[in-house]
């Protein structure tokens, strides 16, 4: 697929065809029922609602002025009584009766359609939402969280507005003119005439404002999330924002999307005001004609081509309709604003929900830790410190200290190659700048991995691959023998632990975020979570997060807290320092017991001594287990089986500490300028590093089409 300027909101949003009839097809249709005996209730309280008006009109004549029968549409006449006290009677009971089956069959209508209307986006919202957790990275790439939290806040609150109010609205408005209509026409067609002639020019009136309206509430949709992006890029980074003195910038960039908002929102009303009171306008004069000519045709008889009687019952019963007929069409503004809101909003969610998944399970997926197939076994051959060939030996044993759920741990890459696509519409195989360029290694259980190199040189792509946070361009990356493809993604990513140099920490209590990705699994089956068989209670729970917590060297600090593990520690945690979170990232790891351990740049952000107790953390979680280590800081790996340089996306060097501090490379030129043997890198290294990062930033320069004299 080639790339698109535009972002996949936009792309997929504009493919979505009819999309109000899809969300009655995929989300109605399971829950029509409902939608039917809401409709059914809704139809017999607007019928009874025109019953006091057509008895009221036949007791005037036949009761009160004597110049009609007593008579009923569809009701026989031998059912009627003929005496003037009955009459009287069976309309009080008809007008009363009436009233009451309305009142009655409108709360039937309301609680039918209000559950309709909420499971409908009770699905829409949790289907969006687990929508967005499948996308894959580069979806989230592209900076598109204030648009997803449009659709999954404003958009689906519009489509609930439209099922709850205008879909309400329409039922009760088509009802109430084909009844009023049809009661009118029966009674007298020629005045009836007159009161429906202004219909035509309300219609006409309403699709100029639909196809007016509808590409002003796109654009509406569209500015709502970037105002949801300017607000969350606000809040998420105040503390920058604080510390940089740029509140005003951000004042003036929110104030910026607002106004846009504003603007969009403004261009709506100024249709509505002109749609609005011209239906109240037209309705309005269909009851004043009504009223003019009925009235004229009473004193004076039928006027010009009129032939008909009129009689002062008949009237009546024309003014209350006619009266009744007036409010609904006055909300046919309000029903259109909703309808073309919603729609704009459904096309937006259904956009998201169209985008496709890339990184999802194969059809003949197996779980990671089961039987093998044979065409996945490994061959003999060297460790990640030989010369890269694959390996498929036949599977190595799990390491000392524990089976992790049947996985070994054992790791190859293979040729493997990735190219970070451009946008979410881009199939990386057809990205142009690689990341990665044959990248081959292999680790066995228990061996830890060091990846060293400078900046922008592939190590964190490298092992967002292995949890297929991405998928490889090319080559294959192998766990225990199997392609990473070939395995669920769940049973990959619960083998594999991840602990970043940013913490990522969620608003509750300590034990919460311990056990933050094992608490839906701690306590199954009387399971506490790694098959120890110890039970499912809650003090087993405690005891599991505690011993998680000394493992991580975190316990003392907990303990001293004024409500230890049940502490609430913020947002993003920042009620704890960064050491602390770190170490509460590594006990929900340690928690976790997977077979295979990613530590990317781990201490690098926290002082020596705090760096002492998580390394001592992690050289105990990482015993073993295979382990992936990123570092800066090259005395932090030296202990390494093996290191892996990189530059430039491609292994440059490989070996024991010793053995590339011997081979006087790049790694050894890190090495001493970090160990003070030397005072800078040479100037090769600098230079090489200097043109690596100016060629991709004239790349992405060319791609966002600005110039060279904006670059420089």
């Amino acid at each position: 697929m080639a790339a698109d300027d535009r972002n996949a909101f936009e792309v997929y949003r504009d493919r979505v065809d009819r999309p109000l009839g899809r969300l009655f097809r995929e989300y109605g249709a399971p829950q029509a029922h409902w939608l039917v005996i809401g409709m059914v209730a809704n139809v017999i309280a607007r019928v009874a609602g025109l019953i006091p008006p057509v008895v009221l009109g036949v007791a005037i004549d036949a009761i009160f002025t004597g110049t009609g029968p007593y008579t009923l549409p569809v009701v026989p006449d031998v059912w009627l009584p003929t005496e003037e006290d009955a009459m009287f009677r069976l309309s009080m009971l008809l007008i009363f009766g009436s009233f009451v089956v309305t009142g009655v069959f409108t709360y039937v209508y309301g609680i039918a359609a209000n559950n309709f209307a909420h499971r409908v986006m009770h699905e829409v919202r949790t289907d969006s939402f687990d929508q967005m957790q499948r996308l894959d990275m580069t979806f989230f790439d592209e900076k598109q969280t204030g648009e997803v939290m449009s659709v999954l806040n404003n958009d689906a609150s519009n489509l609930e507005v439209f099922l709850d109010n205008a879909l309400q609205n329409s039922a009760r408005l088509g009802v109430m003119v084909v009844g009023i209509a049809g009661v009118l026409v029966y009674y007298n067609y020629e005045l009836a005439v007159v009161t429906l002639a202004a219909i035509p020019l309300m219609i006409l009136l309403t699709v100029w404002f639909m196809r007016a309206v509808e590409p002003r509430y796109v654009a509406q949709r569209s500015v709502v999330g970037d105002l949801n992006t300017a607000l969350e890029n606000a809040l998420s980074g105040v503390e920058l924002v604080k510390t940089s003195n740029t509140e005003d910038y951000e004042s003036e960039r929110v104030a910026d999307a607002s106004h846009s908002y504003f603007r969009r929102t403004m261009s709506i009303l100024r249709l509505n005001f002109v749609y609005r009171p011209g239906m109240e306008l037209l309705a309005g004069l269909a009851f004043a004609v009504t009223f003019a000519v009925g009235g004229y045709w009473l004193e004076n008889g039928a006027p010009g081509p009129f032939t008909t009687e009129l009689t002062v019952g008949t009237f009546v019963t024309f003014i209350l309709l006619t009266q009744q007929f007036v409010a609904p069409l006055a909300e046919v503004s309000n029903i259109i604003d909703q309808y073309e809101n919603a729609k704009a909003s459904c096309e937006r969610v259904f956009g998201l929900r169209d985008i496709p998944v890339r990184i999802e399970d194969a059809d003949d997926a197996i779980e990671l830790g089961g039987t093998r197939r044979g065409d996945s076994s490994r061959s003999d051959g060297g460790g990640a410190g030989g010369d890269g060939s694959a390996r498929r030996d036949g599977g190595a044993t799990p390491a000392e200290g524990g089976d992790h759920g049947g996985v070994a741990g054992a790791v190859e890459y293979d040729d493997v190659s990735f190219a970070y696509p451009e946008n979410a519409l881009m199939d990386p195989a057809d990205a142009d700048e690689q990341v990665l360029r044959g990248v081959s290694f292999s680790a066995d259980p228990g061996d830890t991995v060091a990846l060293v190199g400078p900046t922008g040189a592939g190590k964190s792509t490298l092992l967002k691959l292995l949890l297929r946070l991405y998928d490889v361009t090319d080559g294959a990356i192998y766990v225990d023998g199997h392609d990473v493809r070939d395995v669920t993604v769940e049973s990959l990513r619960s083998s594999v632990g991840y602990v970043a140099q940013d913490t990522t920490l969620f608003d509750g209590t300590i034990a919460e975020n311990i056990r933050y990705g094992r608490f839906t699994r701690i306590g199954e089956d009387g399971d506490p979570g790694d098959g120890d068989g110890r039970g499912s209670d809650e003090e087993s729970i405690r005891e599991r997060v505690i011993e998680a917590a000394k493992a991580a060297e975190a316990h003392e600090f907990i303990s001293s807290l004024p409500n230890g593990y049940e502490t609430r520690i913020g947002e993003r945690g920042v009620k704890l320092s960064g050491g602390q979170r770190q170490r509460l990232a590594i006990a929900r790891v340690v928690l976790q017991d997977p077979a295979i351990l990613i530590l990317d740049e781990a201490t690098s952000a926290v002082d020596t001594e705090t760096e002492m107790l998580i390394q001592r953390s992690l050289d105990r979680l990482a015993a073993d287990r295979t382990t992936f280590v990123i570092a800066h800081r090259l005395s932090t790996v030296t202990d390494a089986d093996t290191a892996l340089v990189l530059e430039d996306g491609a292994v440059v060097e490989r070996g024991s500490h010793e053995d590339l501090l011997a081979e006087d490379g790049l790694y050894a030129k890190l090495w001493g300028v970090q160990a003070g043997e030397i005072d800078e890198l040479p100037e090769e290294f600098v230079e090489r590093a200097r043109e690596r990062h100016v060629e991709r930033a004239v790349e992405r320069a060319t791609e966002s089409e600005v110039d060279s004299e904006t670059l420089e």
